[in-house]
């Protein structure tokens, strides 16, 4: 069985992620403390590391721990944290890093990368939903739009219990507003996946669970269901909020319901549950937990595909060109951080591909990885602005090194600038 170690993170996240990888035999071990975090990786050496921390500096001595020990030096580590700076990405690679994620995360990329680290294809509802929870006069509402989706319910069932804590209470009163949702017998078992985590949670009665619903259908699910029974579903919140908040009657009007339920004092999670790359509107790198993007420009496809692969180990996500005029089509739309270019090539050479770049007056660093040898070669790829130069062929490990040496000098350049 494949072991996951998962320090630091909240304890909704890391029990939603438990439930989620056990489904595929694969052990979450979880603990706290970065200063406990190496004794927990020696004892349970796992496949992989996900720490969840405050800052990059905080875990830095920690990562430097780790690689200078035989045994845990090869355990990849994927970092969940604020956004960083491009000078520290070289550290990161350098400490064994292979993917950062900030925070909030975007789950299904966050699956999508875990699973390429422990060779699986994770399963993800991808259903459009919003779902925020807040309480209002020990009241717990539950507003759920577009549609239901399995992931952001299933991290919501561990939600819960943190919102009870806020309601003094011994038997709190829920609410569950879906709101313009056309819910069919399809929608069923996550209707029922919804309500089983609502009950999940002692403290909550199925008497005190009213459902604000006009479709047809989550009436008779409900009533329906002998083990739902108690549950209440309304087709106006003004039924039921005259007997379970105060200020509110039968005759409350629907302005008057919106300007209290959504006023500034309350306890509220706005952004709760799962996000979902498609949500947003912008995509950073941090999304997909890409340390740094590459060019490869090489006519050769086994170079081509040996650097891609090569670079996927240390976090980076390569595009290919097998032509210097495919490649400079790409630049008028794109950055890459990095890139490693071939120089005798049909077409455009490599020295006439860095000339174009320093015309274009660009900043990204070029290695030049190529079979030319001669002297003059060299030395006018570094005058024209190449940043390294490798002969072909290289070990991997030089490869990378030199890569990561450039970005780290790129990173400082950033950072000073």
């Amino acid at each position: 069985m494949k072991q996951v170690l998962l320090m630091d993170a909240d304890n909704n996240f890391r029990e939603f992620l438990k439930e989620k990888l056990a489904s595929y035999a694969i052990n979450v071990e979880s603990g706290t403390g970065l200063l406990t975090a190496f004794t927990r990786t020696i004892k349970v050496l796992p496949d992989l590391l996900i720490l969840d921390v405050e800052s990059v500096s905080a875990a830095l001595p920690f990562l430097q721990q780790k690689k200078s020990d035989p045994n845990a030096k090869k355990i990849p580590v994927i970092l969940i944290g604020p956004k960083i700076e491009k000078d520290k990405i070289a550290d990161l690679i350098q400490l064994g890093v292979v993917s950062y994620f900030k925070r909030p995360l975007k789950m299904d990329l966050f699956l999508e990368a875990l699973g390429k680290i422990l060779g699986i294809t994770f399963a993800m509802d991808t259903t459009p939903c919003v779902l925020n929870m807040h309480i209002n006069d020990k009241v717990l509402f539950i507003e759920i739009a577009q549609g239901l989706n399995h992931e952001k319910i299933a991290m919501m069932k561990h939600k819960i219990p943190d919102f009870i804590k806020d309601i003094d209470a011994d038997r709190p009163k829920v609410i569950v507003m879906l709101t313009d949702m056309e819910l069919t017998f399809l929608d069923a078992p996550n209707l029922e996946q919804l309500l089983d985590a609502l009950l999940s949670c002692p403290k909550i009665l199925k008497p005190n669970i009213k459902i604000l619903s006009l479709n047809a259908f989550v009436k008779d699910l409900v009533e329906g269901h002998t083990e739902y029974a108690g549950i209440k579903v309304v087709r106006s919140l003004a039924e039921v909020l005259g007997t379970v908040v105060k200020g509110f009657s039968s005759t409350t009007s629907q302005e008057q319901i919106s300007e209290k339920l959504l006023s500034e004092d309350l306890v509220r999670d706005e952004s709760y549950g799962t996000r979902f790359v498609s949500e947003s509107l912008s995509r950073d790198e941090e999304d997909s937990g890409i340390l740094f993007h590459a060019a490869i420009v090489d006519d050769q496809p086994i170079f081509r595909n040996l650097l891609k692969n090569m670079l996927a180990t240390i976090g980076c996500e390569a595009e290919t060109f097998e032509s210097g005029e495919d490649f400079l089509c790409a630049i008028e739309e794109r950055y890459y951080d990095l890139i490693i270019l071939d120089i005798f090539m049909p077409g455009l050479s490599g020295l006439e591909v860095l000339n174009k770049l320093a015309a274009k007056q660009s900043h990204m660093p070029v290695i030049i990885y190529s079979q030319a040898m001669q002297r003059e070669v060299v030395v006018k790829a570094l005058n024209i602005g190449a940043k390294a130069y490798l002969v072909k062929p290289q070990k991997p490990e030089t490869i990378l090194a030199k890569c990561v040496e450039v970005l780290k000098i790129e990173g400082m350049r950033y950072h000073e600038n």
